[in-house]
């Protein structure tokens, strides 16, 4: 072969690192849902959508096998209820790694994708790599541009963002050991370098009290156990997890300019000596950036573990705003500009959050936490986004099973005077949150808000019947009450083999890490 390809050859390696720095969106698929759409129907949106990465925050035993064959790249995580045994117990952990990883492995089998996807190997499948033996001008030529070849690992999540400011310190003292004890189980089965031990961190883990990138710090109470986290990923080859919340941002800094968050070229820019930040998610890039260099590690690489833009729940927080955001950022991240602190250096992968909506999840910050989704909770897209699908729309989920066409509304014909009464207790229970000021729901007229409430709650339970009693208050009907852009929704038809499996696999592993807290209390 003639030493002329060697241009040729070393151009394809830098076309090939342009193209999967272009493609490493993927994105999180949570299930905190009182109805969850059946995983299935979950792998169907994401192959018809062209996601191939997918962040999971547990290792679900419905989730995992639907996605075995799928050929997308998966991160499992494991719960923050579970450091503490993991942390104590190698044997644990080495259960946990067989159960929830070996057992799934794959190398391009039918099993679900937690591995290392080489650059070298891709090319390899186009190019045969007999030149590259055979042929000492191209490898010395080479040299740098393989260097510059980062693998897409496939990854262990140690965690829930452990380090969420409001867990306080609960976390801390096991996230290190729990990490390091699911990498020598990893070691044990043969899968070091093959799947990355990382630890997701929430977006208050970094802060900058001027607001100035040159000014960020990690939380003092962090900083010696973010330094042994770096240690350990920098030791392993891992990259830092990080969460980056624009919307977050704004919410909570009423400082900040939408247009900013938005990546407005309108926005005001904010200047920090002489760099210039034309929008909020590179300002909050960069102040970790500079968290990472005070304590050590100016260089390792970064993935955007979750980033999103909710559409209900709380002002600014709706689907055109949110498209509106989400484009700007999948455009900003295609154009591979990088950052002030790190140009022409992008996050090695980003992972929307989220792909559904989860009517349980916690709303400690706010109401807006169950709305995160590119699609509803029933798999249908509320605005249009490019994952990879080009010119085309978002591909909905198809045969989706609903219950029957029924709600709950309140009955005009009743005395209504303990009626909100009533509301606030279905509320309690029931994700009432498109009713919050800025939500969807938030100017229907009051009975209306009344019937919302009591649907949500009979949705919840199944359209049982008495659960639309509310002391007499509640009545059935099969006319849709939905008004403008409040949806009445009707919850999915869920299978209760599915409900019980569910159910049963929370309810074991907690048991299980209770066993094994008490068994090692007796021990020691």
């Amino acid at each position: 072969m003639s030493l002329n390809l060697c241009p040729i050859i070393l151009f394809f390696f830098f076309f090939i690192l342009t193209i999967s720095r272009v493609r490493a969106i993927g994105i999180n698929w949570g299930n905190t849902a009182s109805h969850p759409l059946p995983p299935p129907k979950v792998v169907e949106l994401l192959k018809s959508n062209n996601i191939t990465k997918v962040k999971l925050f547990d290792a679900d035993p419905l989730v995992l096998p639907a996605l075995s064959g799928s050929n997308i790249g998966v991160t499992v995580g494991i719960p923050n209820s579970m450091l503490r045994s993991f942390n104590s117990s190698k044997k644990a952990a080495e259960s946990w790694v067989h159960d929830n990883v070996t057992r799934y492995f794959s190398n391009g089998g039918s099993g679900v994708r937690i591995e290392i996807t080489n650059h070298l190997e891709m090319i390899g499948e186009c190019v045969s790599l007999e030149f590259w033996q055979i042929n000492p001008c191209c490898q010395s030529q080479t040299l740098s541009a393989l260097a510059l070849c980062k693998s897409i690992y496939r990854y262990v999540a140690v965690g829930d963002e452990p380090f969420l400011q409001h867990y306080g310190e609960q976390f801390h003292p096991f996230v290190i050991g729990a990490a390091t004890n699911i990498q020598a189980a990893l070691i044990k089965a043969n899968l070091e370098g093959k799947v990355r031990v990382v630890v997701p961190c929430s977006f208050d883990a970094f802060l900058s009290e001027s607001n100035l990138p040159s000014k960020g710090h990690f939380r003092s109470d962090l900083n010696k156990t973010m330094i042994q986290l770096l240690t350990f990923l920098s030791k392993h080859g891992s990259p830092f997890f990080v969460t980056i919340s624009p919307f977050v941002t704004i919410h909570q800094n009423k400082n900040v300019s939408l247009a900013f968050s938005l990546f407005k070229e309108t926005a005001h820019p904010h200047n920090d000596s002489h760099k210039t930040y034309k929008n909020s998610f590179d300002l909050s890039y960069d102040t970790l950036v500079n968290a990472l260099s005070i304590v050590g590690f100016p260089k390792i690489d970064i993935v955007v573990a979750q980033i999103g833009w909710p559409t209900d729940g709380a002002t600014n927080a709706t689907p055109s705003i949110a498209e509106t955001f989400m484009k700007g950022l999948i455009n900003h991240l295609h154009r591979k500009l990088g950052t002030p602190l790190r140009p022409q250096d992008p996050p090695i992968e980003t992972y929307i959050y989220s792909l559904l909506d989860e009517d349980q999840r916690s709303i400690t910050t706010g109401n807006f936490e169950r709305h995160w989704g590119v699609f509803t909770f029933d798999g249908q897209a509320k605005y249009q986004v490019d994952f990879g699908q080009g010119s085309k729309n978002l591909v909905n989920a198809q045969n989706v099973e609903y219950l029957p066409s029924k709600w709950c509304v309140v009955n005009n014909n009743r005395d209504l005077s303990n009626a909100s009464a009533r509301a606030s207790e279905a509320c309690s229970v029931a994700d009432c949150t498109a009713l919050s000021p800025g939500g969807s729901c938030f100017n229907i007229s009051w009975p209306g808000n009344i019937s919302y409430a009591f649907n949500s709650y009979y949705q919840q339970h199944d359209q049982r019947t008495d659960s639309c009693d509310f002391g007499g208050l509640g009545l059935i009907t099969t006319v849709d009450p939905s008004v403008g852009n409040c949806r009445f929704s009707v919850e999915l038809h869920t299978s209760q083999s599915d409900s019980l499996h569910r159910a049963c696999y929370f309810q074991w592993t907690t048991l299980l890490t209770t066993i094994l807290v008490c068994l090692l209390r007796f021990t020691l």
